[in-house]
């Protein structure tokens, strides 16, 4: 598989919430912490480095200062080193209810404390000097075996998850991470949940609920009776094996799971690459070879489709789309345009790409729905009666041949996070705040190029003054665009987009599809 972007393994970020549920913050005021704040946002997001003398040492990064928090031989805190020094060494002692302890190497004194009241001075482990890890990263990610160099998926014929993937290829191969009670547990793309013992069941129990431990930058899931989940036997099945303490096969990495998408042209068939290295719109059911990466460059917004074949879409003489490049370029890059339910893709040669008559894909067309020039003679009208004497030769409506509907499927389930936080429904409520430290967990459906997003009281549906509630017992639709690279705007029936207000609720009221109106999905 190639590497030039396809594989991203995601930087570990996190929070560490102590004993009163509030997270570690740095302050860029005096380079302090203090433990105040109720929420998971920049200033509380840390990553954990291995120690550069490969000790057993780790050290804790502020992601929004970019220095290292140390401990004085006295107690004293601070996140104000650019570079890390002796007394920026501390050790990571895991609880046996998933907590941290974190110990000063050098001075030998626990870290923990309220509020701004923090030292590391403690000799003992009490309550107050326990953290709990909460992951900062979006937690709909791929997950690969470091030993194995394979992906895990969903096996529905063995009903197991197994590490015996090429490539992350599908809905199957989707996990979303479930923080609950301090533990974390592995939901499967059909809303299961993996037990240590590798059976899939469908509500979280003990032996669902994992402690993450993190080594060299790589990850490990230990159960409640502290062994750990790795790949077993030839097949590859996930479950938790005889060790108590992580080696190479208990070892896992994060990969960003990016959107994959099928495409349906105007002869209703499904754009493929099945038959060769033409993409063609040729087939009636998504597979593999319908079943497309398509990923977003961030500066120049225009995306890319990568085949299960192991190659790129890419313009090529005379306006034909082939799936032969073996990477990126300019005649690889398509820009989107987003029409209602459709959508439009304009190449490099600044024409569209349409279906030719037969099925073949092409940029080779100016606008979309440009009518042919006419000409005399007997030919078919766009409803399919034969018509005489001047006629516009296309077979098909105006606009349907530049456009497709374009489907994500390896979303069933849809965790959002804006710019202020998860989505998640307000506790007693129907309505859905954009600014939580957890979120909620929504089930997605197709139709025509629409959405229907359904919660925990009932479907999304959008009310006066443009308020989103999630208690609706008919389904509304909602457009998606995917705008950014990891991110989209939802489109409401009004038009507008739906966004995170400054009250923390999520409403439709949104002209453009930038800024509170984007989000990580």
């Amino acid at each position: 598989m190639p590497t030039n972007g396809l594989r991203q393994v995601l930087k570990i970020q996190f929070g560490l919430v102590n004993d009163t549920d509030r997270y570690l913050t740095a302050e860029s005021f005096g380079f302090k912490v203090n433990a105040s704040a109720p929420s998971l946002k920049r200033k509380q997001t840390w990553v954990l480095e291995p120690d550069p003398g490969q000790g057993a040492a780790v050290l804790f990064r502020s992601s929004y200062l970019g220095r290292y928090l140390s401990a004085k031989e006295d107690g004293r805190v601070s996140c104000e080193a650019e570079q890390p020094g002796q007394d920026c060494h501390f050790l990571v002692l895991p609880q046996p209810d998933g907590r941290w302890a974190l110990q000063s190497e050098p001075h030998g004194r626990f870290f923990g404390g309220t509020e701004d009241q923090l030292s590391c001075f403690a000799t003992a482990i009490s309550p107050a000097e326990l953290w709990t890890v909460h992951l900062a990263l979006h937690p709909q990610v791929h997950l690969l075996s470091v030993s194995r160099r394979r992906y895990v998926h969903l096996c529905p014929e063995e009903d197991e998850m197994a590490a015996d993937g090429d490539m992350p290829w599908g809905v199957d191969a989707l996990l979303t991470l479930i923080f609950q009670s301090r533990r974390y547990c592995l939901k499967t793309c059909d809303s299961r949940y993996l037990c240590s013992d590798g059976r899939l069941i469908w509500e979280p129990e003990a032996r669902a609920c994992y402690t993450l431990e993190f080594k060299a930058g790589k990850l490990a899931f230990k159960d409640c009776d502290g062994r750990y989940l790795a790949p077993m036997g030839p097949a590859g099945t996930l479950k938790a094996g005889r060790n108590t303490r992580p080696g190479k096969d208990e070892l896992f990495d994060l990969e960003e799971s990016h959107p994959q998408v099928v495409l349906v042209a105007a002869n209703h068939r499904y754009v493929s690459v099945r038959q060769g290295v033409n993409v063609s719109a040729n087939q009636d059911e998504e597979l593999d070879h319908e079943t497309f990466l398509m990923q977003i460059d961030q500066e120049t917004k225009k995306c890319t489709f990568y085949c299960s074949t192991g190659g790129y879409w890419m313009l090529v003489t005379h306006g034909g789309i082939q799936a032969t490049a073996p990477q990126v370029s300019a005649n690889t890059m398509f820009e989107m345009e987003w029409r209602g339910r459709r959508v439009a893709l304009r190449a490099s040669n600044g024409r569209y790409v349409c279906m030719k008559k037969n099925g073949q894909l092409a940029a080779i067309s100016d606008f979309v729905g440009e009518p042919y020039l006419p000409a005399w003679g007997q030919g078919l009208d766009w409803t399919g009666k034969v018509a005489g004497g001047w006629h516009q030769q296309r077979l098909l409506p105006p606009g349907n041949d530049e456009e497709f509907t374009l489907k994500l499927i390896n979303r069933p389930i849809l965790v959002l996070r804006g710019l202020d936080g998860f989505v998640c429904q307000r506790r007693g409520s129907n309505q859905l705040d954009t600014n939580r430290s957890v979120y909620d967990v929504f089930h997605l459906s197709f139709s025509d190029g629409a959405y229907q997003i359904r919660g925990r009281g009932g479907f999304w549906n959008t009310g006066s003054h443009g308020s989103v509630c999630s208690d609706g017992e008919a389904s509304e639709d909602f457009l998606f665009e995917f705008r950014e690279r990891g991110r989209l705007a939802i489109r409401g029936r009004s038009g507008k987009y739906l966004r995170g207000g400054a009250s923390g609720l999520l409403r439709a009221d949104a002209d453009t599809p930038t800024g509170a109106a984007l989000w990580e999905y």
